[in-house]
């Protein structure tokens, strides 16, 4: 078959290079796939006859650090990152797999054809040379873009017993293209489930993140969930699964789980957010008790034991620290914002000490996606805009003398000032110059200022003492005004 496909220059001066050295030489696999659906690819491989040492010596600056025969060679000059570097892989083709990952010998091979019979799914099962438009596809993968299907190349079982991260792969494919699993390969991947247990963790995260981030990740846990994985990637999902909630709640446990995670993915949000949208309740299961008192469930304390559970969790799929504590924190506080007549000033403070002022926004961020995983159709209601003024009011640089440049110490130091009221007066006095203008808070102009200041008397500091705080309080009023009209509350 004939195509014309926008490969980049960068990329088809590599094949022609090959070629002007005799080599067959195409580009393959996702790439490939993506250039015929209109997407743009995030990385680019290229496969020839050609051995490991024949592309070292194509190319000015190669690296070449696998077993795998794969060398990459490296664009410096070039902005895109998906064309900085280019890996190219010899024809292959393997022997049997000992351990469900890998296989025990790689051979090279001598055709295209023999290559492309060792791919995943037959819609990376592509090979396109851009110096002839020639589009390789012996097992029907355009067929199956066309059609919306993951299917794979041969038998399912076979495919998945080789490596059975195409397992977690197929379903991550499906998820960001938005296809099918069609019935042999969905029965392969029931019965080959198993063998996920036998894949390193940190393996299965990469897909899992993948899922996550991908535009409709709600779809890609449903399918999860359908094909029976979640008991080898996240077993306590499964629990959620059911679980009924009261009546704030028009779906269960699970439902609402997902649908604040595709909440996340629609505002596109961080993979942090995104984890923690996915495993906020998670301790509701384990929480859940019948109240007679109230006639309807309950789940106190729920958002410590998901803290817990989630921490696990993360730790099993080898997260960094970082994540971690991050999903951790956000889980632990997500029910802070819940009555606006009970939450006050100093308890917005308290909540930003604990969850640190950089994650402040991610915990009203997840309080939205929360609140659209109910099924409440308002993203940004007063209570919420309420919030977020509260916590503008608390994080807000405050007008006090610990804006200064200089403090008591300084004063008693640098001015030979003795403790007393005088040191009091004399930085509220500086205070009142610099909320006129904050260009004169450094340490040289208000230490100067300070020392006419120190020649004032007591009586006459308190006066201008006096007027300063009058002066505070008037800046601060404005500042909390404006804070609010900015919110759009009273």
């Amino acid at each position: 078959m004939k195509i014309e496909l926008p490969v980049p220059i960068e990329v088809s001066r590599i094949t022609q290079s090959l070629q002007n050295k005799g080599f067959s030489a195409y580009i393959v696999g996702g790439c490939v796939r993506d250039l015929l659906m209109n997407r743009i690819p995030r990385d680019w491989d290229v496969t020839t006859n050609a051995k490991p040492e024949d592309i070292e010596q194509t190319f000015t600056k190669t690296f070449y650090e696998n077993n795998f025969g794969t060398v990459t060679v490296v664009n410096e000059e070039v902005t895109d990152t998906s064309l900085k570097t280019i890996e190219i892989t010899p024809f292959r083709r393997e022997s049997e797999y000992i351990d469900h990952r890998h296989p025990e010998q790689v051979f090279f091979a001598e055709t295209i054809e023999e290559d492309l019979k060792r791919r995943d799914f037959t819609i990376n099962a592509l090979a396109y040379n851009p110096q002839t438009g020639e589009l390789i596809d012996n097992f029907s993968g355009t067929k199956d873009i066309k059609d919306k299907i993951i299917r794979t190349v041969g038998t399912s079982a076979d495919r998945f017993e080789e490596d059975a991260l195409r397992i977690m792969r197929a379903v991550r494919l499906a998820t960001e293209l938005g296809f099918n699993i069609e019935p042999e390969t969905k029965k392969g991947i029931e019965d080959k489930a198993v063998t996920l247990n036998q894949i390193a963790k940190e393996r299965i995260r990469e897909e899992f993140n993948k899922m996550l981030l991908s535009n409709n990740p709600m779809m890609g846990l449903e399918m999860l969930k359908n094909n029976h994985l979640l008991d080898y990637i996240v077993p306590e999902l499964t629990e959620a699964i059911g679980v009924t909630q009261n009546g704030a709640h028009i779906y269960d446990v699970w439902e609402h789980l997902i649908r604040s995670l595709q909440h996340a993915a629609d505002r596109q949000m961080s993979l942090e957010l995104r984890l923690a949208a996915l495993f906020h309740d998670i301790g509701k299961p384990a929480s859940r008790r019948w109240s007679s008192e109230k006639n309807n469930w309950t789940f106190y304390g729920h958002e410590v034991i998901g803290a817990r559970m989630v921490k696990k969790i993360l730790q099993d799929l080898k997260y960094s620290k970082k994540i971690i504590d991050t999903v951790e924190k956000l889980v632990r506080y997500h029910m802070f914002f819940m009555d606006i007549e009970q939450i006050t000033l100093s308890a917005v403070r308290r909540i930003v000490a604990s969850v640190g002022p950089e994650h402040i926004e991610d915990l009203m961020k997840l309080r939205i996606c929360d609140r659209i995983g109910m099924g409440r159709p308002k993203e940004n209601p007063y209570r919420l805009r309420k919030y977020e003024a509260m916590i503008d009011e608390a994080m807000r640089a405050p007008t006090a003398v610990t804006m200064l440049k200089i403090n008591g110490t300084d004063l008693m130091q640098n001015l030979k000032l003795s403790p007393g009221p005088k040191i009091g007066y004399i930085l509220n006095i500086l205070l009142e110059e610099i909320l006129d203008d904050p260009n004169k808070n450094t340490k040289e102009y208000l230490e100067n200022q300070a020392i006419s200041l120190s020649e004032v008397d007591e009586k006459g500091l308190k006066t201008l003492s006096d007027k300063a705080k009058i002066r505070k309080d008037e800046v601060e009023q404005g500042e909390l005004k404006k804070i609010r009209k900015k919110h759009s509350v009273d």
